[in-house]
């Protein structure tokens, strides 16, 4: 393999695949390296069309192989299953270390196209209440961009995956360029109507989702099936294989690098620049060096702030880009709660066709123009309302021929609301490396500190409070509530380590996504968040990766690094 390219992509997921697509259509050689083995499209999606009699635990897995061998990745069990687990990273064969009395659950994908095979597939804009919020209370610094340096970018990305949604005229969720929206369910609807005939600030939407309701390019409509976490032959929503890679190498410039693990980002002390990376071979431990005149870091959050932590040199001691001393710190993930679950009463005669792979929102009304309650920020909802199968049969009382007559027809209406809320930054919040622990490539294992703060508690009550108040004023029997918020890292929302800002002395990258100390390195993936806001962050992710691509490519195009 050619050893020289223009640009180095570290990491396929989500924003790695953008940066291949972006960089190769402006006609750069590129190098992108995946840490996981190769899934072809189509070809690779072993269980896709399996029924659950073809599998070896018709679904759910060997708990056995779990405990020992995916004891994190397992514990999300609404995502994660036998058809897809070999798109989880395996815990046994990744560790990680959780800094005493502190808990983060690091949910993980390693394999060509990363967590683009198993996201929530949720894409929501930003809004300038979101940029603006770090400078209005003074948490955090202050975003350098704002909605319209990045609107374009979300026309951009949103025109080319696939978006389907509702138009609704939000400041707090701007819309976008959406393909027809998916149905709300019977119930669904009748929550909508009385939240919204009793709270005139608040809305209840479908889904802004990537699943796609109309044929996008080659890809066809979603199927409806919800089994989108084995992969989608369908193409029907967006994932580096199914999307952003055809597209890249279509030009015929793109490398891929997979099975393999960058230890570290080269930097010429000379220049300032850097050169390349160092990588090691997950399955042959074979060393080997690229370089290049642009370095992408795609790694995901944690990957991406590991590596450059390793990345130590004379003139970077604490990592790559680190002059600020900020690096590693202002972790964030939303925090988040099953905040009520009810039983809707009245629709019992109404059912509804296929799997939609969408949730329903409810999105940010607290502290919309400035602070009313007693914590910053806020917090939105994300849920559905469905019916139960035959499966309810294993909790609920019963027995014999009267029960399966029971377990014939579909169970009662129930509706989730599960609240997001934004994560404040903070510096104690951060990814190191271990002074002793290594993994199984010999580099220093991550450790994680994580907590949530006062703020986030006080936000996941009030949401607690709100959401019992929404189901019973629609005439709802709520069944449980909680404003208990879910372990660091379960959102998989996981977001920071080396943030945007104006000032080098407090942040690790500039407007267009430049390290401050080393200008042709690039930080784009989740790395670079300066606040989490309390929406799905990716599709901002990808906004940011398309407008960071076509800035850098013009500076080299100018001879400027």
């Amino acid at each position: 393999m050619d050893s020289q390219f223009d640009a180095i992509v570290v990491g396929s997921g989500i924003t790695g695949g953008w940066s291949a697509k972006e960089l190769t259509q402006r006609g750069l050689k590129v190098l992108m390296i995946e840490r996981g083995p190769p899934i072809e499209h189509q070809v690779d999606y072993k269980n896709e069309m399996k029924a659950p009699w073809e599998m070896p635990f018709h679904g759910f897995g060997d708990a056995n192989l779990y405990k020992r061998e995916y004891f994190i990745q397992s514990q999300k069990t609404m995502f994660f299953n036998e058809y897809n687990q070999d798109h989880w990273a395996n815990d046994l064969a990744n560790p990680y270390q959780q800094a005493q009395g502190t808990r983060f659950d690091w949910f993980r994908g390693y394999q060509l196209g990363g967590k683009s095979l198993i996201w929530g597939r949720q894409c929501y804009r930003w809004s300038d209440i979101d940029f603006g919020a770090n400078k209005a209370d003074g948490n955090g610094v202050d975003w350098p961009i704002r909605y319209a340096d990045l609107a374009p970018w979300y026309d951009h990305v949103e025109n080319f995956i696939g978006v389907s949604g509702s138009e609704e005229g939000l400041e707090v969720l701007p819309d976008g360029r959406f393909l027809p929206p998916m149905e709300l369910r019977a119930a669904e609807k009748r929550v909508k109507q009385a939240i919204e005939s009793h709270y005139p600030d608040r809305r209840m939407i479908i889904g802004r989702s990537s699943n796609i309701t109309r044929q996008v390019g080659d890809r066809s409509p979603c199927q409806y099936r919800l089994l989108c976490s084995r992969g989608c032959s369908f193409g029907a929503y967006f994932s580096t294989q199914s999307s952003t890679l055809p597209a890249a190498r279509a030009t015929g410039l793109l490398t891929v690098l997979t099975d393999t693990v960058v230890e570290a980002v080269e930097h010429d002390p000379v220049t300032g620049l850097a050169t390349g990376v160092r990588t090691v071979g997950t399955k042959d431990k074979k060393r080997q060096r690229f370089t290049a005149r642009l370095v992408v870091m795609n790694a995901g959050t944690i990957n991406t702030n590991a590596i450059l932590l390793r990345s130590q040199s004379e003139r970077f001691p604490n990592g790559l880009a680190n002059s600020s001393g900020v690096l590693g710190r202002y972790l964030m993930d939303h925090a988040s709660s099953t905040a009520a679950v009810g039983l809707v009463h009245g629709v019992d005669d109404r059912s509804y066709f296929g799997n939609r792979p969408n949730n329903i929102i409810i999105p940010r009304f607290r502290n919309i123009g400035g602070d009313t309650q007693a914590f910053h920020r806020g917090y939105m909802f994300q849920g559905a309302a469905s019916r139960r199968g035959w499966k309810r049969g294993g909790d609920q009382a019963g027995l014999g021929a009267e029960l399966k007559q029971e377990l014939k027809g579909p169970g009662e209406w129930t509706m989730f609301l599960g609240a997001f809320a934004e994560c404040m930054p903070k510096a104690d919040n951060r990814i190191t490396l271990h002074k002793s622990a290594i993994d199984t490539q010999g580099l220093a294992q991550v450790e994680i500190a994580f907590t949530f703060g006062a703020n986030e508690q006080a936000a996941l009550r009030d949401a607690e409070s709100e959401a019992r108040k929404m189901l019973e004023g629609a005439g709802c029997t709520v069944l449980m509530s909680s404003s208990q918020p879910d372990p660091g890292g379960s959102s998989i929302h996981e977001m920071g380590g080396a943030r945007m800002g104006h000032d080098p002395a407090q942040s690790v990258v500039n407007r267009f996504n430049q390290a401050h100390d080393v200008p042709n390195l690039l930080i784009t993936d989740g790395a670079c968040m300066s606040s989490s806001a309390c929406q799905n962050p990716s599709l901002t992710y990808m906004a940011l990766t398309a407008r960071a691509c076509d800035a850098a490519v013009s500076r080299m195009k100018e001879h400027k690094a």
